[in-house]
């Protein structure tokens, strides 16, 4: 479950539900259905984040699916801090200066200095966390948003 965008259809009714309390519902009624969580690395500081996801898995998460990450440095960070987790990484090209706007005003996201709005940059990028992820067994997603799917990974893999 991730929190915090609001419904674009308000038609339906929406009920007030924190992700801790559906983790902990789902898990009781079904303790052996594997249950993941978000972590948004740019959601508060770090602490703060680390200390959200702890009672996630408290509650009973299995583990994390994670926002789109775009600096390795950030995510080396994340998986010092979460050792033991099992996490699925983000990865999302963001292919203009637009779209790296709207990560940066929106979602405050983290890019290194030599962010590129590039295919070339972001396949670079896309390989480099492919690698971590293998080197540090774990796992990774890829989140391709207004992109050509085989154009991007035939890149990559």
């Amino acid at each position: 479950m991730i929190a915090g965008d609001q419904p674009q259809d308000m038609s339906r009714r929406v009920f007030r539900t924190s992700s801790v309390d559906l983790i902990r519902a789902i898990k009781k009624q079904m303790p052996k259905l594997k249950v993941y969580a978000g972590i948004d690395p740019y959601r508060s500081g770090i602490k703060t984040e680390l200390d959200y996801a702890g009672r996630k898995i408290e509650a009973g998460a299995d583990g994390f699916f994670t926002q789109p990450f775009f600096d390795l440095r950030l995510m080396e960070i994340y998986n010092d801090l979460l050792a033991g987790i099992e996490v699925f990484w983000g990865v999302s090209p963001v292919m203009s200066l637009r779209s790296k706007d709207y990560w940066d005003n929106l979602n405050n996201a983290i890019f290194p200095p030599d962010f590129e709005p590039t295919l070339e940059w972001n396949r670079r990028f896309a390989k480099q966390a492919l690698e971590f992820a293998q080197k540090t067994d774990s796992n990774l997603y890829f989140m391709p948003i207004r992109i050509d799917l085989v154009e991007y990974l035939s890149g990559i893999l």
